[in-house]
Formats: structure tokens, sequence, C-alpha cells
């Protein structure tokens, strides 16, 4: 089979596939590739940019490994196999008054691969998915199950953002929150008007977004509609907030008010190839800033928006997020473009803020870099060793980094 991933960016033939249905066929499945010295990678729902699913092993699909299998109200907890899509938890967390902290705007991940690769929503008062992992249950590359808790701090904090290379992840416990329901509000609003107003916006709203718009065709590539005003060089600007019950629903555009996650998810045409980067939140308005310069400087490869969020701290060892508050900065190419100068002049310009990188995201990251940037990178690798100390889940992106 060719394995093709959402954009068709990644496309790759695996020497054999498997679909296990329980732990114990992954285990089997594990044992007999290491005793044919294969690699084996886990195939999400294929939304990332970048070729972390590859190999020429063993491609293991987990789809059939779904759904969520426990709630816990009183300790705020959520069970789930990890083919769960981030949609499956909707209704089984609200049936029991609860809900996923936060989540992105595309919700058709497995959360196996969004937690791997440290996939995020916004706001500063909240980590990425990855953050709120308080278990995991992975079959290492030795066949062993390992079942990984807060008791177990470090090697946690290592799992939580592993991208698929400490093992299979078999299941993930995550913490949750009461259900809540949120405002939705949305306007153009000026560069000059939103830099002013940076602070504020970031601190008085649950989440704050936007997207900066360099021509007038930007807001049609993600769907963003402006109402007949005009798009160039403005900020399409989201912001959600908590409500009460006593706010009723509402599915104006631009002003909803619903259950968090009707008010969440975007619709996106697979037309972009994104590269997404994050600077400590204190440098925030210098890092936009110069990014705005280049994008004008860089026209017409950068007329896709110029997409901003923050995301708050965590302790994952590879987490964009470690210990460290961001504004997150992604970019596109168009797909069947040679974007890739573009792409490294962006590079180029957030090194120089000391950025982070989306693992599941376009990225230019060297071993220098890593360790220069991601201060337990050596833990990490580390206790990868530890639990695969064949390299058998890694592949040829990621062992010039990891080996």
């Amino acid at each position: 089979m060719t394995w093709t991933n959402w954009v068709g960016n990644q496309s790759f033939s695996p020497a054999t596939t498997a679909t296990p249905r329980d732990e114990d066929e992954v285990v089997a499945l594990v044992k007999e590739a290491a005793g044919r010295g294969q690699g084996v990678r886990v195939a999400g729902a294929g939304h990332s940019f970048t070729p972390v699913v590859q190999t020429d092993g063993l491609l293991l699909d987990v789809s059939a490994m779904r759904g969520v299998v426990g709630t816990d109200r009183a300790a705020k907890r959520a069970t789930a196999l990890p083919g769960t899509l981030i949609r499956d938890f909707y209704e089984p967390l609200w049936a029991d008054g609860l809900a996923l902290r936060n989540q992105g705007d595309i919700d058709t991940q497995q959360i196996a691969g969004a937690v791997a690769t440290g996939t995020h929503g916004s706001g500063t008062g909240y980590t990425s998915l990855s953050g709120v992992v308080r278990g995991v249950r992975l079959v290492t590359g030795t066949g062993e199950v390992r079942e990984i808790g807060e008791d177990e701090p470090d090697l946690l904090h290592a799992a939580q953002v592993s991208v698929g290379m400490l093992g299979v992840v078999t299941q993930l416990e995550l913490e949750v929150t009461d259900a809540y329901r949120l405002r939705e509000h949305v306007s153009l609003r000026s560069w000059d008007d939103v830099m002013g107003d940076w602070d504020r916006l970031v601190a008085e709203h649950r989440h704050f977004g936007m997207f900066w718009l360099p021509t007038e065709e930007s807001g049609a590539l993600y769907n963003l509609d402006g109402h007949g005003e005009r798009l160039q060089d403005q900020c399409y600007v989201k912001v959600y907030d908590e409500v009460g019950p006593e706010v009723p629903d509402d599915d104006t555009a631009g002003r909803r008010v619903d259950r968090c996650y009707r008010i969440f998810p975007m619709v996106y045409d697979p037309n972009f190839h994104e590269l997404e980067y994050f600077i400590a939140l204190d440098r925030a308005p210098e890092a936009l800033t110069a990014m705005r310069e280049l994008m004008l400087r860089s026209l017409p490869d950068s007329i896709y928006p110029l997409e901003v969020r923050t995301v708050g701290p965590d302790e994952a060892f590879l987490s964009s997020q470690y210990r460290t508050p961001t504004v997150v900065i992604s970019v596109s190419g168009t797909p069947g473009t040679d974007y890739w100068a573009y792409l490294r002049a962006v590079d180029d310009l957030l090194a120089g803020f000391d950025a982070r990188v989306h693992w599941g995201k376009l990225h230019f990251l060297t071993p220098e870099r890593l360790h220069a940037h991601y201060p337990r990178a050596d833990d990490f690798i580390a206790i990868r060793r530890e639990l695969d100390p064949q390299g058998m889940f890694l592949n040829d992106h990621l062992r010039p980094l990891f080996e």
C-alpha cells in the first residue's frame, strides 16, 4: 500500500501494515517486527505535514482501537483508546458534566497522534492536549507493556510529547474539566489596533487568536468572511469567553454561543502546507512585527494568512511550551508551488527568537537548536533509549535529532 497524509505532501510505501484490534495484538506485532529487525511507526489520522509516520518497516493503523472507555467526574479524568478522535470525546464527556479543557480547531485527529505531536488550542491559561495527559499505557521496543503515571514524573513528561518514539500508545488518561459553554466574538481590526491592545487581548479572554490577512484574497484561503469589509492588512480577531446557563444559544456567525465543543472546530480545505513555530510570549509583539514585515516583502508567496495564538506552559520535555507561555506563529505555502525559500526565510527570522517547533508541522530544526531550546532533550533521549534500545520507533526524519 501507499500511505498519504491529508494534504498529500507526505507519501510512502511501508514493507508491511497491520490494524491491531487490542493491546495484545500490538504486543505480538511489535515483537514480530523486532525479531525481523524492522522499524515500526504508527499512523494516526494523517494530519501531520512532516514525515513523522514514514517507515520502510511496519506501519500500524490503530483506528480500530477507538473509544472513550471511562470517565470520572469527581477526579475530572477521561480514559480513551489511541485511535479515538477528538470529536469522540464530546458526547460521553458532556453526558457526565465534563469537557476537554481545551482543543484546537480540527477535531478529526486521533488523540494519540494529537498528543504525540503537541497539538494545541489557544489561551495562556491552558496547555496543549499533551499537557493534560496524566497516564499512558504503551508497548515499548521490547514488547513490554508499560503503564506510566504521575508517580513517575520524568517518564510521564517524556511520554506526553514523544512523537511516537517511546512505543505504541494503547491507552491515554486525560485531565478534563466541568462542562462549559463559550461565547464567540469575531472582529476585523487594524494591525496597529491589535498590537496596541495586545496585552489586554491576551490577558482578558479565555481564548484569543487572530489571522493577519496580507491580501484581499487571503481570507478565502481559510474560509474567513469579511462580510464586505476590506481585508488587506487587517486582523481577523477571534476571542472566546465562558458564559453561564442564563445566556441563550446563538448561531449567528461571529457571535455564536454554544457548548464549547461546538464552538472550537473550523472547517478547512486541505489546500495548504504549514510551518508553525513557538516564541516566548514576552517577545511576541517584536516577533510578530518582524514577521509582518517579512511577509509583505515576500509577496506573492505569503498570501496565506499569518495565524497567531497563545498557549500556556507545561512540563513535557519536548513541548513547545516547556515551562514557557508562548505565542504561536503559523505560516503556510501553496501545494504545488516552490515555497521553500519563503519558509526558510521564516525559519531564519524566528530562529533569532529561539523558536521551538510543532512536531507535526514543517520545520527545519537541527540537533544544535534542539539541545539549545529544549532543556530536557537529553533526558528525553535517555528515556527513549531505555524504552526502545534498538531504535525501532525512529525513522529517517527523527533519527538525526534523537538517536
